[in-house]
């Protein structure tokens, strides 16, 4: 990853990071485990479900050269998040 990605990468993430706290109990991360907690609780339901998306619809999409979507991106999926709520 060149430079000015990497710069860009570290302002979303901040931004991100600010946004999440903001959402996080206090006394959750007054630990280190609770802050891994928090973390990981945020990733599973907030970001990895994001990227995910994203990713899967790049994916689907056909691309510059017109080749359709590979079968992984276009099979169903099924995702549960850590409150164990199921979409698909």
């Amino acid at each position: 990853m060149d430079v000015s990605k990497e710069a860009r990468l570290k302002a979303l993430t901040e931004e991100i990071a600010a946004l999440l706290y903001e959402e996080t109990d206090p006394e959750a991360v007054k630990t280190l485990e609770g802050i891994e907690k928090a973390v990981r609780g945020h990733l599973l339901e907030h970001v990895g479900p994001a990227i995910g998306n994203f990713l899967s619809a790049r994916a689907a999409a056909p691309g510059v050269d017109g080749i359709a979507p590979s079968r992984a991106s276009s099979a169903m999926s099924v995702s549960v998040n850590v409150k164990g709520n199921v979409w698909g």
